[in-house]
């Protein structure tokens, strides 16, 4: 008997991506053609959210399917374990041929200069740098190859990029499964000059043009940048469109798994001095579909996923099994009928800006910060104490903080337990929350 062929499996991976930056989240710019397009045939994940809103800390997560506080990368700058079981692994012993393109922000090098072998998280075919945004130009991607030599790309980082992807699918052998991980630098901002850098022409298309609510109320930089953001949003778009080409035009297509996703999304300094690292859904929430055999015709998922929750979707799609170290689950069982428990709410760990945790149910945001503890030098506390509360059934954008009220009491009581519970879950100490002083 022959046994079945296993899958091909991408992932491409954005980084600083909204969620309603997607039609099927109501933008109205036809901004992510491509996308909403992939969502409606395949398998929409309408409610995704990163557990990290800080680009390492996310990336070690969906490496791992671990919390940040669990693999140890609660912060940037802190490199993966070597020894961390990771998805290239996990496929690697599978037999799979293994590529990592692009940003991967979890080795300890230095910004100039290739990532070392042993910190490349089991991938056997390599061209990234550890952080090429702080190195790279928008039309001057540099990436390191697997002997560590620097390679120069022309054109749009993008599309630069994008190429290298679609040479490797082009390289690939019939009987041997792949497994490519796709990781772009948009659309996160520039770091050097702090301005969204999109291709020649995209900015104009966009600026003015629509924002969602609450950049529209709050104002932060959006009214300045959001014609950059959404011109790189819409480059990646037809990125995605380009590499679902050339899987048609290789035959792979109907053998090959998709996932889109984002580290975190961006909340233009609406929500504090920067772009991410907080509770909001601005920075939390983002657009996740996937596609391919398992996933198609899938529909809409409706249950609340997590970025840990992916890693072990992939492997279960593949047929491969999943890591007992792998903190989240699948979500095929969803998608098969099956019934199964799925949580309440996701659970994030907010670093750097704080030491804060938050839970995020259907209707309701809660979030605590430790007080006067750096979130750089610090990954939890055994105190917090409550600082936002929002009703999203009546407060979608999150204007209209909550955590005063005395009509709430009862709710952040249940809510308090239920965070509680999910800190001990992830494998933290137990710790206390303190209600917000009047």
């Amino acid at each position: 008997m022959t046994p079945p062929k296993l899958p091909n499996v991408i992932v491409f991976f954005t980084d600083q991506q909204r969620w309603d930056c997607s039609g099927l989240h109501g933008n109205p710019l036809d901004l992510m053609p491509n996308f909403d397009r992939m969502a409606r045939l395949g398998t929409h994940v309408a409610r995704s959210f990163t557990c990290q809103p800080v680009c390492g800390p996310a990336r070690s997560c969906l490496q791992t399917g671990q919390y940040a506080t669990k693999t140890g990368c609660y912060r940037n700058n802190i490199p993966l374990a070597t020894d961390a079981v990771t998805l290239a692994k996990c496929f690697g012993k599978a037999g799979y041929r293994t590529a990592y393109i692009g940003k991967w922000h979890l080795a300890d090098d230095a910004i100039h200069g290739p990532v070392r072998e042993e910190q490349r998280g089991g991938y056997a075919e390599w061209l990234a740098g550890n952080i090429p945004d702080l190195d790279a130009e928008p039309y001057g991607l540099k990436l390191y190859d697997n002997d560590g030599v620097e390679q120069k790309f022309p054109g749009y980082r993008v599309d630069a990029q994008t190429d290298a992807a679609i040479r490797f699918l082009g390289r690939q052998k019939e009987g041997k499964p792949f497994f490519l991980f796709n990781s772009y630098l948009e659309p996160h901002h520039h770091n050097r000059h702090d301005y969204y850098p999109a291709p020649e022409g995209y900015e104009e298309r966009y600026q003015g043009k629509w924002l969602p609510p609450d950049l529209a109320t709050i104002g932060g930089n959006a009214h300045k940048q959001i014609g950059g953001y959404y011109g790189m949003v819409k480059r990646i778009d037809e990125a995605l469109g380009r590499m679902l080409d050339a899987l048609k035009s290789l035959g792979m297509e109907e053998n090959t798994i998709v996932l889109f996703t984002s580290d975190h999304g961006c909340h233009f300094k609406t929500r504090n001095d920067e772009y991410k690292r907080s509770c909001h859904d601005s920075s939390i929430r983002v657009p996740t579909a996937i596609t391919g055999p398992g996933f198609r015709g899938g529909g809409h998922v409706d249950e609340l996923v997590s970025l840990v929750d992916l890693p072990p979707t992939l492997l279960d799609a593949a047929g491969l099994a999943i890591p007992e170290s792998m903190q989240g689950r699948s979500i095929l069982p969803l998608l098969r009928g099956e019934k199964t428990s799925w949580p309440g709410e996701v659970f994030v760990q907010i670093s750097e800006s704080q030491v804060g945790r938050a839970i995020r149910t259907r209707r309701w945001k809660y979030a605590v910060t430790a007080p006067g503890l750096d979130g750089w030098e610090n990954s939890a506390s055994d105190s917090y104490v409550e600082t936002h509360l929002y009703d999203l059934k009546t407060d979608p954008y999150e204007l209209n903080n909550l955590v005063s009220s005395k009509d709430q009491e009862s709710v952040r009581g249940e809510l308090r337990g239920r965070l509680l519970a999910r800190m001990e879950e992830a494998g933290e100490e137990r710790a206390e929350i303190l209600t917000k002083p009047e």
